[in-house]
């Protein structure tokens, strides 16, 4: 079988896709890929591609500017007008991707429409999968910003009764990002961009170590593709504060390729790791407050550097049985409980409900969990050792950029910080490194050292 990271992308769509033995087929649902300056040109070249003659156009009133105009213009005189649907903010600073603005979608609907563009980044381009998914019409993504890896996943983040969840969907049929127009970008989207990357080193060590502790699936082959991202883009990585077109494709390639890992996994779990988990709970404090987040890639690039500082941490530590079952003896149910109400206030019942159905408190499980990681602990340390880089290396190339470093940056307290940090297990059935240090009675000191 081949190497993922040897093939070029349009390699990676063909239609028949890859048997692998991890035991899934692993493929994505893109047919047509267009990252180059100009290459918002080839949008009706897109649209006929995937069987369309009248798209459904989604855009923010920033996303208008920097393209959805121009793509109408290029797009009527091909004879292919679309119906635009400009989101607006509706209570929260921005346009939010959430029930309202998927309902406002259906609502402004034209049946004569026979597929989806999405012009934007993150959130036109989770909407635009979602309403893609429930109108059965395939969506085309036009990227304005190098901002997020998700226009070749397979899911949307999405704020589902104020809670930041992942909702699996399909890979845009289309992808078109014109290098010109997102080095163009406000310089926080590069950042994000870069920011949502960095996190690949921690997403796939803790893939890893999820694999050893509680069998997780796990595929070696969809991690390299994920590693021969981050080599891409971190290569790149110096030419985003010149706004370096070539620079700009080369993180857009990376950022696509993620998106394949995604797809071929068909879960988030080779992109997303504690330091994601940060950026959800700060945007769903947000959310309770009625108060402005910051970009989802500004917020994990803060989240992983904090996380890199966690597994220095981790990397001295010498784990202890009797530490362990003293602090799961001590778990106190209603004591829990009552934190969750405090942190996520009116969305409490939504963290509650998924702590009922995963049970990751329960003693049983905690006791299984902890056996393998005593077993396992140093193939544990030998992953993290393999997985991520040298910390002053990464934070190096991070802060050659200009961009946001801490939670103080980008105005977050530090109790919002150790909030994130203790509540990050809570909020999904997802095993990481605050779910390792939970099982071992460490979290709480580490807590401290934030």
């Amino acid at each position: 079988m081949e190497n993922f990271e040897l093939l070029p992308l349009n390699d990676l769509m063909r239609p028949e896709g890859f048997a692998c033995e991890c035991g899934r087929h692993h493929s994505v649902d893109c047919k047509y890929l267009s990252i180059r300056r100009g290459a918002i040109n080839d949008l009706p070249e897109a649209v006929k591609n995937v069987g369309g003659t009248k798209p459904l156009m989604l855009c923010d009133k920033n996303t208008w500017q920097a393209a959805g105009q121009r793509a109408f213009e290029i797009l009527s005189a091909n004879g292919l007008a679309p119906t635009v649907i400009t989101l607006r903010e509706h209570g929260f600073p921005k346009v939010e991707p959430d029930e309202y603005s998927l309902g406002t979608i259906a609502m402004g609907f034209d049946p004569s429409c026979d597929c989806v563009l999405a012009v934007g980044g993150g959130v036109m381009n989770d909407l635009g999968k979602m309403f893609s998914l429930v109108s059965h019409l395939p969506q085309i993504i036009l990227g304005t910003a190098p901002s997020m890896d998700g226009f070749a996943s397979n899911s949307s983040s999405m704020v589902v009764n104020n809670v930041k969840s992942t909702l699996y969907n399909a890979c845009p049929a289309a992808i078109v990002l014109d290098t010109d127009i997102m080095a163009a970008a406000p310089m926080r989207m590069l950042w994000a961009g870069l920011g949502d990357m960095v996190a690949k080193y921690i997403s796939v060590c803790e893939w890893r170590i999820a694999h050893l502790v509680t069998g997780e699936y796990y595929c070696p082959r969809v991690a390299s593709l994920m590693r021969s991202a981050l080599k891409k883009i971190m290569a790149s990585s110096e030419g985003l504060a010149r706004r370096d077109p070539d620079s700009v494709g080369a993180v857009a390639e990376g950022l696509v390729l993620s998106g394949f890992a995604m797809s071929f996994a068909q879960i988030s779990r080779p992109a997303s790791g504690l330091e994601h988990y940060f950026s959800h709970i700060w945007d769903m404090l947000s959310l309770e407050r009625g108060t402005e987040a910051d970009l989802h890639g500004i917020q994990v690039g803060v989240g992983t550097v904090l996380t890199m500082d966690i597994y220095e941490g981790v990397k001295a530590l010498k784990p202890s049985r009797e530490k362990a079952l003293k602090h799961m003896a001590a778990f106190d149910s209603a004591a829990w409980e009552s934190e969750i109400r405090r942190v996520f206030g009116k969305t409490a019942p939504q963290v509650l409900e998924i702590e009922k159905k995963a049970g990751k408190n329960d003693p049983q499980k905690h006791a299984k969990r902890l056996e393998r990681i005593l077993d396992g602990w140093d193939e544990i340390q030998r992953i993290i050792a393999e997985e991520l880089p040298d910390r002053d290396w990464l934070l190096g190339k991070m802060r050659e950029t200009g961009m946001p470093m801490t939670p103080t940056d980008i105005g977050i307290s530090h109790e919002d910080t150790v909030d994130a940090f203790l509540r990050s297990r809570d909020i999904r059935d997802k095993y990481m490194s605050s779910s390792l240090l939970w099982d071992l009675g460490e979290i709480e000191d580490f807590a401290k050292r934030l």
